[in-house]
């Protein structure tokens, strides 16, 4: 949605050549108060 995302999309697939990058449209994310670290924390055994 930023005029910046493809130059950042440009710019980590410069430094990482042989991997995908795919760009992720966060903002529902971050409407609800949080963000990847959020998500990204605990994780209950099952």
């Amino acid at each position: 949605r930023d005029v910046n995302d493809k130059i950042a999309l440009e710019i980590i697939q410069k430094a990482f050549p042989d991997r995908p990058v795919v760009g992720i449209d966060s903002v529902d994310i971050i409407w609800g108060l949080g963000s990847f670290h959020c998500l990204s924390q605990q994780e209950p055994a099952v």
